[in-house]
């Protein structure tokens, strides 16, 4: 069991490095959320290596100035919008993530390349449910059905 375990996860992370390079100017040709979602997709589990115990690379780089600087650009060029689709349905408010479309290495990180870490044709603003759909194929909630309002729907001891 742990030997099959070992290589299911080679092969997940062989995939990975032999996947085609996505980049933003052919995800927005993509014309629904669903086929963005598809063609973003890592595939990953929960629990998978990723940084490891070298996490605070990634974290050091997330904190860094020009990460900082160019976050704001990449919303401002999505609308807020999640995978940058176009229409209010997929406006974000809450947390929003900017997403690599490829993937960051650790050694992308520790080697400087600005082309992976920077490149904005390598990013895109996702929220959190997309950004768990493109790594793990799951929803926390199923934000894209609107709910119709309803009389006294917030207040809840009327009926």
């Amino acid at each position: 069991m742990f030997l099959r375990t070992v290589i299911a996860r080679f092969v997940a992370v062989l995939k990975n490095v032999v996947r085609k390079m996505l980049s933003y100017n052919e995800l927005i040709t993509i014309p629904t959320f669903e086929d963005r979602i598809k063609y973003l997709k890592t595939n990953s589990k929960v629990g998978d290596p990723t940084f490891d115990f070298d996490r605070y690379i990634n974290q050091h780089f997330y904190l860094s100035r020009e990460w900082k600087n160019l976050r704001p650009k990449i919303i401002v060029r999505d609308l807020g919008h999640d995978l940058a689709m176009p229409g209010d349905e997929y406006e974000i408010f809450g947390t929003i993530y900017i997403h690599h479309l490829n993937p960051l290495t650790k050694e992308q990180i520790i080697n400087g390349d600005v082309d992976a870490m920077f490149n904005p044709q390598n990013l895109v603003t996702v929220s959190r449910d997309s950004h768990n759909m493109i790594h793990y194929g799951r929803v926390t909630n199923n934000k894209y059905v609107l709910n119709e309002r309803q009389p006294n729907d917030t207040t809840l001891w009327r009926k």
